[in-house]
């Protein structure tokens, strides 16, 4: 998904990143704000994934919404 469809639909689906990733806190998910590099950084530090496994599941998690 590229960072202007993510910006743009991030309202729609940020409940579901909260589901995906319950770690994250409302707090979290406002400054995220649709940003999706900070999406990554927040997935990392919760989660201790390296950048690579981090971009691997946003990936995988952006595909499932696609359904």
């Amino acid at each position: 998904m590229n960072k202007d469809l993510f910006e743009g639909k991030w309202h729609d689906f940020k409940g579901k990143v909260k589901e995906k990733w319950g770690k994250l806190t409302d707090n979290d998910l406002a400054q995220i704000n649709g940003k999706r590099e900070s999406l990554l950084g927040k997935i990392q530090t919760y989660y201790g994934y390296a950048k690579d496994k981090a971009e691997k599941e946003l990936e995988h998690f952006e595909k499932s919404l696609k359904k």
